[in-house]
């Protein structure tokens, strides 16, 4: 037989084809009534709407069709599949259209088959409907199955695992041809083992289904959008000319001054839309839209070994037919049973070489997804265009968030340049750099530290007023104002978007229950059904009471039929777990910080013992900057530990829809990496030096590890250090570097199992590949929860500790350039077309970045108050300098201890390491002298600064928390013009509809005039007409009926 004929069942010879004299048959569909039970029967039924091939041709292989009605839609051709053609590539562009080159591949399912034992698989290319077929199901041949065996040929060995999802893929894809799709095989690909399903959408599927989505699409009504006019027109021509180097060299992007107006699609108004090339009527990202949502909806019930025989059939045929009955499989499912590999849109062509036809993927590699235009603005409305509202969303987002980074960096560098300006003349650095002081502070560690001068930590206190000043303050203030300020401006470009992609008035419906929430209902249902078939066998029917017990049964029966849903108690187990989870994840992370600690005491107190004189005075430095990198990496690794853990967490939960789902995982993996990133901040920023005690009576961990002390220059330079290094470090090494270089290494491996697996055929080998075949080797789209999470996390190092790190704006900003064009490059050429998404809004992130927003006010509120110097040093300026000025203000800070009070085995081994005996040292804290009453208690110096800095929290809160407030007030939501042109929208919408009704009356009154008219003219003629005008009487008033 000919290489690339088509193998799919061989008619027998003498077949029952029923009354067949002229040597035809009409509309052969091989599907068995009952799989289950006759698995080597094939049925037929007839149907005259369709004429197939010639009897006499005995051995050819049929394709099963089977005749549906569609509305609007009539077949008149026959249904006759041909051979391959001669140059199959070249006519369908290399996958993207069917095999006449006519029909576009909106959607592609693939899914593995293994060969058959016996030898080499026949080579196919399968229509599942021609141009003149829609409705055609295919049966595949199986082993030892529908195909006659050559000679030699043993019979392979059965899989029924295998059997099972052939059988599934038949069922589903023979509901996807009833839906009204048009579905063409291929196995005759590069990829070993692996077929391919295309998928078309027709016109009339896409009407229906854009009617039923409620899809708005521009109607044939232009009109003009309004224009600014005097010195906003002159502004706004302006700032066009400086921005235009900087502008996409894109269509889409450039201003309009003229707008379609919108209305959801309805195939009775058709006549309001502009229908005039319906190929581009739909674009490709609706078209896969469309189909997707086909796909969710369109269900397969075939259960698990339900084409099994032998002993596995016959074990579980009970429950495996309640599973037939009840269970239904969407394309969720089957791609979680494995039933196909996967599901996915195709990219509109190549992006890269010489003889590439123009297309939106490559003009997206060129004008946004390179680095080269790191400059320029996105083009968000192609962006949109290719992928749909959703990551269109995420990328202006994106962008208006790195453009309000600009201001925020630059304020930031001129808080750190005054910083630089002013660490000369500041007082409290110059007096503990002055060696003329000789100020003795007590030991950092028992026994074996020893004294040491303050003059040593001159480059700590030098460097800590590069973020420890007065400017800070400011800058907490203005960082607060702009969170809010860029929620609004966000909140506004957003309505901007909506209106521009006719997402006004557009609210998201219920999405399909997920499979998963559907095989728990299901399984609930039969467990009810059980039970009251238990209840029924303890309490037989009495003769009485027969018909009452009858009601009462169907009446169960109905309520067992109704829709269950999962209640809180049926969720309570998962509940608990999440609960009991997520506060071991929590309890870990403090578990881990708590092992950092430990490790920076120990070390600093090893360091001591072993450095040499000059290595001690850096010994601070070094404990800290390695127990930030370890704690770097211990983010890094836990933050993707904690991820799959919220996933599996929210798997259990079983949420009803993949929204509740999205918005369930987002909640636990924010939660957990939050806690992740941030508790090693939080504990340098309010506990760490808190609670170390005093000399004489430290606190101690298991009674031997003393609690860590802050510099004499005091914990903000050491946070500003911790902040820094995790800032950079994630964004480096798990942003940048993990999303190029894991994405790269996964392709490296797809790519050498391919090779292993390829066939050392060489016409194969240098045959070029489909499109479908390229975009399976491309990497699936995971969502953009990873995307959105990098960003707040981002945006939390920006705003909640940007008090000790002014520069954090600008180390964001930098990355978040690189950011858009890697992500933007990542979606182009990395991943598979992710399915376009309907989206007005980033959907819960939004609540996130505002819950941040106002807890950063509160925490560097806290920060300025407790972590920094700058409420003590306003206390000492205004209740105890002598003279007005910051002299004299350390020597404040500083208590002094009497070194014969040490505790027994806590004093320096060493006392003399100075040169000279100390009998004062001094630590700092607000206490008594050694020689007062009280000694060593807490003095009243203590409780000022206490209640300074309480009231500088609760003023600074509430006057930030206010300002903020009255910038959201100010600020409208949406923008003026925007307003006006929905309300123009609105107004225009009603005044068509008007036109049309008006043109309807004005036609019906003058059907009903010639109606009239005619009627007159026939009740007018005389009676002595001969009967040849009785058909013009008749007609007279067959006319209303025409009508």
């Amino acid at each position: 037989m000919d290489k690339d004929e088509i193998h799919l069942r061989r008619l027998p010879a003498a077949a029952p084809w029923g009354p067949h004299a002229d040597s035809e048959f009409h509309g052969v569909d091989f599907l068995p009534e009952d799989l289950n039970e006759a698995p080597e029967e094939t049925g037929m039924r007839v149907n005259k709407k369709y004429s197939c091939l010639p009897a006499e041709e005995k051995g050819i292989h049929i394709i099963n069709i089977r005749a549906i009605e569609d509305i609007g839609y009539d077949q008149h051709e026959s249904t006759l599949l041909n051979s391959l053609s001669k140059n199959p590539d070249a006519d369908c562009k290399y996958g993207l259209y069917f095999r006449d080159g006519k029909r576009k591949v909106d959607y592609i399912l693939v899914y593995h088959y293994k060969k058959s034992s016996a030898g080499k698989t026949l080579t196919r290319r399968v229509h599942h409907n021609d141009s003149s077929a829609r409705s055609t199901k295919q049966d595949q041949p199986l082993p030892g199955k529908g195909v006659q065996l050559e000679m030699g040929e043993s019979e392979p060995h059965v899989d029924y695992h295998e059997d099972d999802k052939r059988f599934r893929r038949e069922e589903y894809e023979g509901n996807l041809v009833e839906a009204g799709l048009e579905l063409e095989r291929d196995e005759d690909t590069k990829i070993h083992g692996v077929g391919f399903v295309k998928i078309h959408a027709p016109w009339n599927v896409l009407c229906r289904e854009a009617e039923f989505l409620k899809l708005k699409m521009p109607t044939k009504k232009m009109y003009q959008i309004n224009q600014t006019h005097g010195l906003l027109k002159k502004i706004n021509s302006v700032i066009q000319k400086i921005t235009e180097p900087i502008q996409p060299k894109v269509a889409e992007h450039k201003p309009q001054t003229v707008k379609r107006l919108s209305y959801p699609f309805s195939r009775e108004k058709q006549h309001l839309f502009d229908l005039s090339d319906r190929d581009s009527f739909f674009d490709s990202k609706t078209r896969s839209t469309i189909v997707y949502e086909i796909l969710k909806r369109t269900t397969c019930t075939k259960a698990k070994y339900s084409m099994g025989k032998g002993e596995g059939r016959k074990k579980e045929t009970t429950l495996l037919n309640k599973r037939r009955k009840c269970g239904k499989y969407g394309i969720t499912s089957l791609l979680a049973n494995g039933v196909y590999s996967a599901a996915y849109p195709l990219h509109d062509g190549d992006y890269e070489g010489e003889n590439v036809e123009p297309n939106d993927r490559k003009l997206l590699c060129e004008e946004w997804a390179s680095y080269g235009v790191f400059y320029k603005y996105q083009p968000i409305d192609l962006v949109r265009k290719y992928f749909g509202e959703k990551i269109g969303l995420y990328f202006a987002w994106l962008g208006v968030y790195t453009q309000m980074l600009i201001p925020a960096s630059i304020v930031g560098i001129i808080v750190f340049l005054y910083g630089c300006a002013t660490v000369d003349e500041n007082i409290p650095s110059m007096e503990m750099c002055d060696q003329r002081n000789n100020i003795t502070m007590c030991p950092l560690c028992d026994r074996t530290c020893s004294y040491w001068k303050m003059s040593s930590a001159c480059a700590t206190a030098r460097a800590s007023h590069l973020f420890d000043n007065p400017a800070t303050v400011f800058f907490s203030v203005f960082m607060a104002l702009w969170a809010a300020t860029f929620m609004e401006h966000w909140k506004r470009k957003q309505m901007r978007l909506n209106y521009r992609w006719d997402l006004t008035g557009f609210e998201e419906e219920e999405d399909h229950p997920r499979a998963e929430y559907e095989a728990k209902v299901l399984e609930k249902s039969l467990r009810k059904e059980h039970k009251h078939k238990e209840k029924r066998q303890y309490f037989p029917e009495e003769t009485a009471n027969k018909w009452r017990q009858r009601v009462k049964t169907v009446m169960a029966r109905v309520k067992l039929t109704d829709k269950e849903k999962l209640t809180w108690k049926d969720r309570f187990p998962a509940y608990f777990t999440n609960f009991v989870g997520i506060i071991f994840m929590v309890g870990l992370t403090f578990a881990i910080v708590f092992g950092v600690i430990i490790y920076r005491i120990s070390t600093a107190a090893a360091l001591a013992i072993s450095s040499t004189p000059s290595g001690r005075s850096s010994v601070r430095v070094t404990v800290t900057a390695t127990a930030v990198i370890i704690n770097l990496v211990v983010i890094i690794i836990l933050d993707e530990v904690y991820g799959c853990i919220a996933r599996w967490l929210t798997q259990i939960e079983v949420p009803k829809t993949d929204k509740n789902f999205e918005e369930r995982l987002i909640f636990k993996a924010f939660l957990l990496k939050f806690v992740n990133a941030y508790t090693p901040i939080f504990y340098v920023a309010f506990f760490k030096g808190r609670f170390v005690g005093r000399p004489g009576d430290y606190v101690y961990i298991f009674h031997s590890f003393r609690m860590e002390e802050c510099a004499p220059g005091g914990c903000l330079m050491e946070l500003c250090i911790q902040l820094s290094i995790i800032m950079l470090g994630k964004q480096l090494i798990q942003n940048n570097l993990f999303e190029i270089g894991i994405p790269k290494m996964k392709k490296f491996i797809r790519y050498m199992k391919l090779k292993r697996r390829r066939s050392l055929d060489h016409e194969e080998h240098m045959k070029k590949k489909q499109r479908y075949e390229v975009d399976y080797n491309l990497e699936p789209f995971a969502g953009l929860t990873p995307e959105y999470m990098e960003m707040i996390i981002q945006f939390g190092f920006v705003t909640l500790f940007v008090a000790s790190f002014p520069l954090a704006p600008l180390f964001a900003l930098l990355n978040n350039i690189i950011e858009i064009r890697l992500d933007a490059k990542k979606f182009v050429t990395e991943l598979r077309r992710p399915v376009a998404v309907r989206a007005k809004d980033i959907g819960i992130w939004y609540n996130i970045l505002r819950g941040i927003g106002k807890l950063a006010v509160i925490i560097n509120a806290f920060v300025i108050s407790f972590t920094s110097d700058f409420i003590p040093r306003l206390v000492y300026l205004y209740m105890y300098s002598e003279n007005g000025t910051m002299h004299g203000f350390v020597n404040h800070t500083l208590s002094s201890f009497n070194v014969s009070d040490f505790q027994a085995g806590t004093a320096p081994n060493d006392p003399m390491d100075l040169g000279y005996e100390v009998q004062i040292c001094r630590y700092k804290d607000y206490r008594e002298p050694p020689w007062s009453e009280n000694k060593y208690d807490i003095s009243k110096d203590f409780w000022a600064v206490l209640a300074a800095r309480l009231a500088f929290v609760i003023v600074f809160q509430n006057l930030v928390m206010f300002m903020s407030d009255f910038v959201d007030w100010i600020i409208p939501d949406i923008p003026k013009d925007i307003s006006q042109q929905i309300h123009k929208e609105k107004v225009l919408m009603v005044e068509v509809f008007m036109r049309e009704e008006q043109g309807k009356l004005q036609m019906l009154e003058t059907w009903k005039d010639k109606d009239k008219r005619k009627g007159e003219n026939c009740n007018n003629h005389s009676p002595r007409l001969s009967r040849s005008h009785s058909g013009s009487l008749s007609s007279c008033h067959s006319y209303p009926l025409d009508v």
